[in-house]
C-alpha cells in the first residue's frame, strides 16, 4: 500500500499540470481536423482500411484480416490504428473528423506523459514542464500528430513505455507496462519498429540501471506485450501464407532498410535537414541541452536522451527509405534536451550569442514573410500573412527580452506560438501537401456520380491517389498510354480518367463525356461512344 500510496501522491502534486497540458495538447491537436480533405498516402490508406472494418459484417473476420479497396487483403501494417478508427466511423460516421480525431487524441496524450517522464529524470518540476511545452509546440509533431497516420500513435506508445520503465526502476511491477507498450507499438507499425525502440530501451536500462535486466518484470511485460502482435502476424501467415511474409515482412518492412520503396530515397543527412527545417525557434536551444546532457551523462537523464535521440536518429538516417514522419518519435527525446537547455537559462539567466543571434533572425525573417503573403504575392493569403505577422511580434518581442537579458523569453515564445500554431490549423494551409496536385474531392464526386460501384477507373495521372480511391470508392489505376491504349481497344465498357491532351494523344475517338473535373477541366471522365446509353442509364 506504502508504494501505490507514493504514486498516487506524485500523481496528485502534478494533477493540475497533467491535466493542463493534456487539454491544451487535445485543444491544438484536434481543432480543425475536419476542415480538410485526407491527403495522399497514408492517410488514404489508413482511412480505406477503416473504412472496410467498419463496414465488415460481425461475422466476417474482416477485423482481423483487413482488406484495401474491395477484397485486397492489406499487408502493410497490423491495424491497431485502424481498429480505433473503425470504433470511430461507428460512433461518428465516416468524415475527415472521425478519420483524425484517434490519432491527434493519442498524439495529445504523449505530452503530459513527456511531462511525467521529465519529472522522473530531472530533478524540478520546471525542466519537466519545459520540455513538455516545447514538444507541444514543436511544428512537425502537432502537424503529424493530427493526420490519420501511425506516427503520433508510436510516439505516444514509446512515451508510456519509458515512463514505466523509469517508475519501474523503483517499483518493478511498473516495468510490465514497458513492455506492454512496446506490444502496442508492434501492433502499431509492426515489428521492425518495435525492436529498435524495445532496444533503445534495453540499451537505457544497461547503461543506467543494469540490475533490471534480471528483473522478470521487464521481460515479461515484454514477451506479454509481443503475444498480440505475434498472434496476430501468425493468423496472417495460416490465411495467406508466405506471400503476406514477403509483403509484410520483406518489401513493407526490412526492404526499406537497404532499398527505396517507390524510390522514396535521400541522403543520409535527410532528417538532420527535416529537423533544422521545422524545429525552429526550439532548434536554436538544442545545441546547448546536448552539451548539458553530455555534460550529465553520468545521470539518468543524460543517458536516457543520449541513447533515445543518438541510436533512432543514426537508424533511421541509415535507412534507404526516408519519409519525413519517420522522424516523429525522436521529437520527445530532443524535446527533453530543449527542456534541459531552457529550465538552464531560466534559472541561471544566461545566454548565448548564438541565441540572441538565431532569435533575431528568425524574427526577422517571420516579418519578411508577413510581408510578403500580405502586400506583394498576387494570391490571398491574408490568414498566413496574419499568422507571420502573429509569430513576427511574439519573436521580436522574445528577442528584444533576450538581448536585455530578461528570461521572460520563454513564456513568450511559448504563448506566441501556441497561439500561432491554434490559427494555422484553423487554416487551410496547414497540410500544405494538398496543394501538390489537383483537388480529389470534386474528382470523386464526378467517379461516384458517372460510375458502377467496384469498377476499376483507368487515368493518364502518373501515381496512385488513396484518398482519391477513399473519396470516390472506387479504384483508381494510372496505367501507361500504351496500356490504355489497349484497355481502349478492347473493353467497351472501360472508364477512363485523362486529361484534354491524352485524348488528342492517344486518340482516344469516337469517346463519350461523362463529366468533368469543374474545378480542374483538364480532367475528364470518358468511356466508348457505343457505351452512353448504359452510362445515362447508370446516372438515372
Amino acid at each position: 500500500m506504502g508504494r501505490w500510496g507514493n504514486i498516487s501522491k506524485l500523481l496528485n502534486s502534478d494533477r493540475l499540470l497533467v491535466f493542463g497540458l493534456l487539454v491544451a495538447a487535445v485543444v491544438l491537436y484536434t481543432s480543425g481536423i475536419g476542415n480538410l480533405p485526407l491527403r495522399d498516402w497514408d492517410e488514404g490508406i489508413v482511412a480505406g482500411v477503416a473504412r472496410n472494418i467498419w463496414r465488415g459484417s460481425p461475422g466476417s473476420h474482416i477485423w482481423l484480416y483487413p482488406t484495401i479497396n474491395y477484397d485486397d487483403p492489406y499487408w502493410n501494417k497490423p491495424p491497431l490504428i485502424h481498429w480505433l478508427i473503425a470504433i470511430a466511423y461507428r460512433l461518428f460516421g465516416v468524415n475527415e473528423w472521425s478519420t483524425r480525431v484517434v490519432p491527434a487524441t493519442l498524439s495529445a496524450l504523449s505530452v503530459p506523459l513527456l511531462y511525467l517522464i521529465g519529472r522522473e529524470i530531472f530533478p524540478t518540476s520546471l525542466t519537466a514542464f519545459f520540455s513538455a511545452l516545447v514538444y507541444l509546440t514543436l511544428l512537425p509533431v502537432a502537424r503529424h500528430g493530427r493526420v490519420a497516420m501511425l506516427d503520433g500513435a508510436i510516439a505516444c506508445w514509446f512515451c508510456l513505455a519509458v515512463w514505466c520503465l523509469l517508475r519501474g526502476r523503483k517499483h518493478r511491477p511498473w516495468l510490465l507496462g514497458s513492455g506492454l507498450a512496446i506490444g502496442l507499438v508492434c501492433l502499431t507499425k509492426g515489428i521492425m519498429m518495435g525492436v529498435l525502440l524495445g532496444g533503445i530501451i534495453i540499451i537505457f536500462v544497461a547503461w543506467d540501471c543494469p540490475k533490471l535486466l534480471h528483473s522478470s518484470y521487464l521481460w515479461g511485460g515484454l514477451i506479454l506485450g509481443a503475444i498480440p502482435a505475434i498472434a496476430w502476424y501468425g493468423l496472417q501467415y495460416l490465411q495467406y501464407g508466405t506471400e503476406f511474409l514477403g509483403t509484410n515482412l520483406g518489401t513493407q518492412t526490412f526492404n526499406r532498410i537497404w532499398q527505396p520503396v517507390s524510390s522514396v530515397t535521400s541522403p543520409p543527412w535527410y532528417y538532420l535537414l527535416e529537423i533544422a527545417k521545422y524545429s525552429l525557434p526550439w532548434l536554436i536551444f538544442l545545441p546547448y541541452g546536448v552539451k548539458l546532457a553530455w555534460q550529465n551523462r553520468y545521470l539518468s537523464w543524460g543517458k536516457l536522451t543520449l541513447v533515445w535521440t543518438s541510436i533512432y536518429f543514426l537508424a533511421i538516417s541509415l535507412m534507404m527509405t526516408k519519409l519525413p514522419w519517420y522522424v516523429i518519435p525522436i521529437y520527445p527525446g530532443l524535446s527533453l534536451l530543449i527542456g534541459a537547455s531552457l529550465s538552464k537559462v531560466w534559472s541561471k539567466n544566461q545566454t548565448s550569442y548564438f541565441q540572441k543571434v538565431s532569435l533575431s533572425l528568425v524574427a526577422i525573417a517571420c516579418g519578411i514573410g508577413s510581408v510578403y503573403y500580405g502586400l506583394i504575392t498576387t494570391a490571398s493569403e491574408t490568414d498566413l500573412a496574419l499568422i507571420l505577422t502573429l509569430l513576427a511580434i511574439c519573436f521580436t518581442l522574445a528577442s528584444a527580452l533576450l538581448w536585455l537579458g530578461a528570461r521572460h523569453f520563454i513564456p513568450v515564445i511559448i504563448i506566441g506560438f501556441y497561439l500561432a500554431l491554434l490559427w494555422l490549423f484553423n487554416s487551410n494551409y496547414w497540410l500544405w501537401e494538398l496543394n501538390e496536385t489537383f483537388a480529389v474531392k470534386p474528382v470523386a464526386e464526378l467517379l461516384q456520380q458517372y460510375t458502377p460501384p467496384q469498377k476499376n477507373i483507368y487515368t493518364t495521372y502518373r501515381n496512385l491517389r488513396p484518398s482519391l480511391e477513399f473519396y470516390s470508392d472506387r479504384v483508381i489505376l494510372p496505367i501507361a498510354d500504351e496500356q490504355l491504349k489497349q484497355y481502349w481497344q478492347q473493353d467497351e465498357s472501360v472508364y477512363f480518367l485523362v486529361d484534354r491532351d491524352a485524348i488528342d494523344r492517344l486518340n482516344l475517338k469516337p469517346h463519350q463525356k461523362l463529366g468533368e473535373d469543374l474545378d480542374n477541366i483538364s480532367w475528364q471522365l470518358i468511356t466508348q461512344a457505343d457505351t452512353a446509353f448504359l452510362s445515362r442509364q447508370f446516372c438515372k
